[in-house]
This record gives structure tokens, C-alpha cells and sequence, in this order.
């Protein structure tokens, strides 16, 4: 049994955030490390934001990019500490560290790989007493300790001790009847630049954006839910958006049921090990 258990989230992006916010909000200590040019599409529900933001919060808790010194002596109990922080709100600290230089000193209990590549990046099940991954690309028993499914459907949030999460079809969910269409995929390889914003009503046939002149334009009508950041360079074919045809019922900044659930897997597997929090909010 390990108490006061120290988690770090290899990703910040929509899935990671509901994971990392879930976590803080049970008491766990919790650090992101995010890359240097991090591509949340979600990013009014991404920690990754903080990178570009400094300081962003997410339902009540705020993540701030530090570096790994300051992140190393917050999570060691200093004045803002995660859960003991001036205003007694927990906080995540972000740090831009996408090849893991800092986990031999902070020395996780636990380490999630939530960067949704589809792949193993070269995560590894003995970098931490206990590891899990989540959605396809990883071996549970073998790559890691634990794999998360991620698929939408009946089997969502399940935690895998043996074998794989469902291959990925290259097909996202189906949300309010759309599918494929909901997407918003760049029309070339260079810059991109959005002249529409998170939250905003579009109709089918918009333009949201562009990339090296080309048009991005909207399949469907719906809310802008994601939009990658301005500036990225991205390559034909990347997912740079997302339109939900829901509507106005849906707030883009607010956790996602599927993050949710991934959230509570993860939760469930740290305690099915017994790896347990040592702080309350």
C-alpha cells in the first residue's frame, strides 16, 4: 500500500485533464508534462493549455506551468502546494517536458500515459510501482500494468489487467448522430489559423479556419467545441477541430462524459493497487 501516492499524466489534452482533475479532486498530488507546442483540440478542457496560457483552470481547478524545480518543491509540500495552496484550492502543476528528463527526481508512485497516440511512445511498466495507459497501442500485463479503454460504447472506462483496449478504427464516436463529419481536418500541410473561436455557432459550409491558404471548412452545423491553437504547423489530414451538432446544449468548457468515465477508471485502478491519496481538498 503506498498512501499520499504522487501521480504524473504523460498528456494534458481533454482525456488526460478529466483523469488529472478526477484525481486532484480525491486527493491525490497529480503533475502533467506536456510538450512544447502541445495539439489540444479541446482546449478549453485541457490542461496543455497552460503551456500557452500560463495559468488555465478547469472546473474549479487550475493548472500553472512551472518548471520541474518548482514543480518538485510544490509537490514536496511547499506554500502552494497542490490541495494547500494560498486560497486552499488545489492546483496541477504543468511542465514542458515531453521526453520525461524529470521523473527519475520526482520519483512517481504512479504514472499515467494519457498522450493518445495510438502508440507506445516508449513508455515502459517498470518507469513507476504501478502504470497505466490509456486507449489502444499498449499491452496491459506487458507494456504497462493497467490499459483504460477509451472507445466509446459499452466497454468505456473499462480497466484492463490483461491484453489490449479496442483497436483504433480511425472512426471517432458517434455525438448527436454525427460521426466522421464532426471532425475538422486540415486541407494541406503548413500554419494553421482559425478566425472562429471555441464556443462559437456555425453553420455547415463555414469556413473556421486555414491552413497555408486553404479553406477549413464545416461539414455540419453545430458549436465549435475544439480548435487547435494558431500557429501550429500541421500536415494534411490532422485533426485540427471539432464541431458538435448539439448546439448551444453542450458547454465546451465543461469535462466531457467519455473524460469522465476515463477519469474514474483511473481512479478505480489506483485504488484496485492500492495506491491511495493523502490529501483532501
Amino acid at each position: 500500500m503506498s498512501t499520499d501516492s504522487l501521480v504524473l499524466l504523460r498528456g494534458g489534452g481533454d482525456l488526460g485533464t478529466g483523469v488529472a482533475h478526477r484525481l486532484v479532486r480525491a486527493g491525490y498530488r497529480v503533475v502533467v508534462l506536456e510538450s512544447k507546442a502541445p495539439r489540444a483540440v479541446r482546449r478549453r478542457v485541457a490542461f496543455a493549455e497552460a503551456v500557452f496560457e500560463g495559468v488555465v483552470t478547469v472546473e474549479g481547478v487550475t493548472a500553472r506551468k512551472v518548471d520541474a524545480k518548482a514543480a518538485a518543491a510544490a509537490l514536496a509540500g511547499g506554500q502552494e502546494s497542490p490541495g494547500r495552496g494560498r486560497d486552499r484550492a488545489p492546483w496541477v502543476p504543468v511542465v514542458v517536458d515531453p521526453d520525461g528528463a524529470c521523473i527519475d527526481d520526482l520519483d512517481p508512485a504512479v504514472i499515467v500515459d494519457a498522450r493518445m497516440a495510438k502508440r507506445n511512445l516508449g513508455t515502459r511498466r517498470d518507469d513507476a510501482p504501478l502504470t497505466v495507459a490509456l486507449g489502444p497501442g499498449f499491452v496491459a500485463g506487458s507494456d504497462v500494468d493497467l490499459v483504460i479503454e477509451t472507445k466509446r460504447g459499452h466497454a468505456l472506462g473499462t480497466v484492463i489487467e490483461r491484453g489490449a483496449a479496442l483497436p483504433n478504427t480511425g472512426v471517432p464516436g458517434r455525438v448527436g448522430g454525427e460521426a466522421a463529419r464532426r471532425l475538422l481536418r486540415s486541407p494541406a500541410d503548413g500554419e494553421f489559423s482559425s478566425n472562429r473561436s471555441i464556443g462559437d455557432i456555425v453553420l455547415e459550409g463555414d469556413t473556421l479556419a486555414s491552413v497555408a491558404g486553404k479553406p477549413v471548412v464545416a461539414a455540419i452545423g453545430g458549436i465549435v467545441r475544439g480548435l487547435i491553437a494558431d500557429g501550429l504547423t500541421v500536415r494534411e489530414g490532422e485533426k485540427v477541430g471539432d464541431v458538435d451538432p448539439r448546439g448551444s446544449e453542450i458547454d465546451p468548457g465543461a469535462i466531457s462524459d467519455k473524460a469522465r468515465a476515463v477519469g474514474g477508471a483511473v481512479l478505480e485502478a489506483l485504488l484496485s493497487r492500492r495506491m491511495l491519496p493523502g490529501r483532501g481538498i
